[in-house]
């Protein structure tokens, strides 16, 4: 299996914090806002306090003086420096030394002005972890940055702001080279990097070619020259615009974000035993693959993505039958710690549900004091699911994915989904199930676009997938289309808005297809009729393994692996030769003895601009089906309806949306990347309280530790499981230490 990445960034907190002994045994961590955040997302409170910490407090916070010393575990901000320094500044000492833990590179001004500071004496260590990222699942990650799809996509309003928005983009990209790069750090990986050079459009967005932004031309007369080198440098940067896209630029970014840090750690990437190859980072962007997000999938964890009102992709509301009968309203996470969730999640719904079905039975099976036959269907097992009280947190898991899994297939029903997505099917990879040109494809999408049981918003998913099949379509077809559809002027736009992401959207009788170097590749023995579109993702990835993957589309940004390590790479690496949706999917096969999992070569995907659940599993299938470790990550995931919804506001810069309400901002650019860096974590200092009792701090360590273990309600990390009776405690005891304890969290 895949290194899990939730367990590499846990691992690289806990010995962090583990690393600091003080002789008293006992410390304190202090956090900021978004460090708290990211701890949170892969430790809970729990895990924290076990690890000898008996007080956890916010640094923006008024403290008091702890005699302990403190685990700091902070964003690199001028702000934050001088909060430090503060706590050890005009004869205060907040605690009896600073262990300090950076999440990013701190830069050489803040560390000049930190080691000259009066804090320097009380600092005793100083660290970079390099983990600024959100880790999602097991191999996905992302920078939970949605906005950054109007940033890289939005034309810019006017002539007049080609410029700054090109100025805000490249900020923005600076910001997240440096969040790839890290993960790179983390992962102990200096890969090759190759990024998406598309042949078909111009840049996009405020890289589209601009009299503002462009470099002045060449003078006359130097175009006789034949030779790029005889033409001229004044030539060559004036053209170079025309191929400025968005992953040209932060390819280049990232390569010298990890250029810097190996020339500031010559020891990066540190040796493994057995050594690892070489990995390859693959960066691309949203419009490589529009069919994609509109495309609708059938594997559980995308089809409830996008059916069902998850929040998120992790918070899901639903109806809990209790064992006496009534419903409970639950909120229930989806995440890799629901072992039934990742069973399941990538396989396609009918088998699913079959897993579940079977799982289920077994758990009858297996518990004597159960009596009765199996379950035979989703209602049977609601029904006996009501009547197991005993069971109560494997009841509540098979319940929550009963009701998902059963909510789906109503829905499926309802809107007509099997005659929606034959056609979706058909749009996005120009075959039919048979395997033939689709001849009838107007007559099976024109019923639907005039029926009122298929939504306005599937509706426009088919048009926008068959105006892509066609490479655009004359602009009286398409409002025909809109008006067969009864589409509002908003779900118009969206579609309209496809011209944005590279799309042709309008065709005249002269125009010629448009040639795409990269093409869907047919599936002839996928199982399933309505699963047969592939995301792009998927070729890029199986070409680059076994080799093939076009240069020119691909190009690498410095320097590419020798060709007898990739001929080498080859014979390791076979391709798949079943398919990864059949009935028993590959994922679940056995590891191959031909390479320890403890070394594969790693590829991880980059995705700007939003990555779908789609092109997230098909990073899971490969990974077991080309014997590679592979990562996937993007600015942020949608589901179809986000990116629908996005769409309706592209050419508003995204005002209305979600992600930023009032539309990307049109300020200028910062004076430096540390300007940028503290504004984007900025949090303001709060008022002193007026008069605070004086917090006594006990002097046992055991004593210490019962106290600093109970729970805090108010702590922003996941709920501990430890309670005040599991420390030992009870009676009257038990008041007292709860009182005691009050004083010791902050949060």
């Amino acid at each position: 299996m895949t290194a899990s990445l939730i367990n590499t960034v846990r691992s690289t907190f806990l010995q962090a914090i583990r690393s600091v002994n003080p002789e008293g045994r006992w410390k304190v961590l202090v956090v900021d806002e978004h460090a708290k955040k990211l701890l949170g997302t892969v430790l809970k409170q729990f895990d924290i306090l076990e690890e000898n910490v008996t007080l956890i407090e916010p640094i923006s916070t008024h403290r008091e003086p702890q005699q302990f010393e403190a685990v700091y575990m902070l964003m690199p901000t001028t702000q934050n420096i001088d909060r430090i320094i503060r706590d050890f500044s005009n004869g205060h000492q907040q605690y009896l030394g600073a262990h300090l833990f950076f999440l990013d590179a701190l830069l050489d001004p803040l560390f000049q002005r930190l080691t000259s500071s009066p804090a320097e004496p009380h600092l005793k260590a100083l660290k970079e972890l390099f983990v600024n990222f959100w880790v999602t699942e097991a191999q996905t990650f992302s920078m939970n940055a949605p906005e950054l799809f109007f940033q890289i996509y939005s034309p810019p309003r006017n002539e007049a702001s080609f410029r700054t928005a090109k100025s805000r983009l490249e900020e923005e990209l600076r910001f997240v080279s440096k969040r790839i790069a890290d993960l790179c750090i983390t992962l102990n990986e200096f890969p090759y990097i190759r990024y998406y050079l598309p042949s078909h459009h111009q840049p996009l967005g405020p890289l589209q070619p601009n009299q503002q932004t462009r470099a002045p031309p060449p003078p006359e007369g130097s175009s006789r020259w034949r030779t790029n080198l005889a033409r001229g440098e004044a030539a060559r940067q004036y053209e170079a615009a025309d191929t400025e896209f968005v992953t040209k630029v932060l390819a280049s970014m990232v390569q010298q974000s990890l250029e810097e840090h190996k020339k500031a750690n010559p020891e990066f990437p540190s040796p493994s035993d057995p050594p690892r190859p070489r990995g390859t980072l693959i960066l691309t962007d949203r419009a490589m693959d529009v069919v994609a997000p509109f495309i609708h999938e059938f594997t559980y964890q995308a089809m409830c993505n996008d059916l069902l009102p998850i929040e998120d992709g992790t918070k899901y509301s639903y109806k809990f039958q209790s064992s006496v009968g009534t419903y409970e309203d639950k909120v229930a996470t989806l995440s890799d710690a629901d072992s039934v969730w990742t069973t399941v999640r990538h396989m396609h719904m009918r088998e699913a549900i079959d897993k579940l079905m079977a799982d289920f039975n077994k758990f009858m099976e297996d518990h004597a004091g159960f009596k009765g036959g199996g379950a035979a269907s989703l209602n049977d097992m609601k029904d006996m699911l009501a009547n197991l009280p005993q069971y109560q947190e494997q009841r509540e898991k098979f319940s929550l994915h009963l009701n998902m899994a059963q909510d789906c297939m109503t829905i499926f029903e309802k809107d007509k989904l099997p005659m929606v997505s034959n056609v979706e099917q058909c749009c996005a990879t120009g075959l039919t199930a048979e395997g033939k040109t689709p001849r009838t494809l107007v007559e099976e999408m024109v019923p639907l676009l005039d029926s009122r049981e298929v939504s306005n918003f599937n509706k426009a998913r088919i048009i926008a997938l068959y105006i892509m099949y066609r490479d655009g379509v004359p602009d009286e077809d398409r409002r025909r289309l809109y008006q067969h559809a009864r589409l509002s002027m908003v779900e118009q736009d969206a579609v309209n808005a496809l011209v944005h992401l590279g799309v042709r959207i309008t065709r005249g009788a002269s125009d010629k297809d448009t040639k795409k170097k990269l093409k869907q590749k047919p599936h002839a023995d996928e199982e399933y009729e309505l699963s047969r579109y592939k995301p792009l993702i998927r070729t890029v990835i199986e070409d680059h393994v076994s080799n093939k993957l076009d240069q020119t589309l691909f190009p690498y940004v410095k320097d590419a692996p020798l060709a007898v390590a990739s001929a080498n790479s080859i014979r390791q690496s076979p391709t798949p030769t079943t398919s990864l949706r059949s009935a028993k999917p590959s994922w679940h096969k056995a590891v191959r003895p031909t390479a320890p999992v403890d070394n594969r070569q790693r590829v991880i995907v980059f995705i700007a601009g939003g990555m779908t659940y789609s092109e997230v599993r098909e990073a899971y299938t490969l990974s077991a089906s080309l014997n590679k470790d592979i990562y996937i990550g993007s600015t942020h995931t949608i589901t179809p309806r986000q990116f629908f919804d996005d769409l309706k506001v592209l050419e508003l810069s995204g005002v209305g949306s979600r992600a930023v309400p009032n539309g990307i901002p049109l300020s200028q650019t910062h004076n430096s990347y540390q300007e940028y860096y503290d504004q984007k974590y900025f949090i303001p200092d709060p008022a002193p309280p007026p008069g605070r009792p004086e917090l006594h701090v006990p002097k046992d360590t055991k004593t210490s530790a019962k106290l600093s273990k109970a729970h805090s309600p108010s702590s922003p990390y996941a709920a501990s499981s430890t309670s005040v009776n599991s420390l030992g405690m009870n009676g009257p005891d038990k008041e007292e230490k709860k009182k005691k304890k009050k004083g010791l969290f902050h949060f």
